[in-house]
């Protein structure tokens, strides 16, 4: 075997081997239950974006279609 053949074999072994790896975390992160701490029994509110009841596009957003060239 020429010395090509032999780094391209050892490369893909290599890869597989990472493949194989990769497969055996993804599994196991697949079945691993996610516990978040809470530091209170209260649940959390998000906070509201907007100051009134009405949805509004964001100021940086309103000129978007002129900014990307559309209609």
């Amino acid at each position: 075997m020429e010395r090509k053949e032999i780094l391209v074999i050892a490369l893909i072994g290599v890869m597989l081997l990472a493949v194989g790896l990769q497969t055996i975390q993804l599994a196991g992160l697949s079945n691993a239950q996610v516990i978040v701490p809470s530091t209170s029994g209260a649940p959390v509110k998000a906070a509201s974006t907007s100051s009134g009841s009405s949805t509004s596009v964001p100021t940086n957003l309103q000129n978007l279609p002129s900014m990307v060239g559309g209609c």
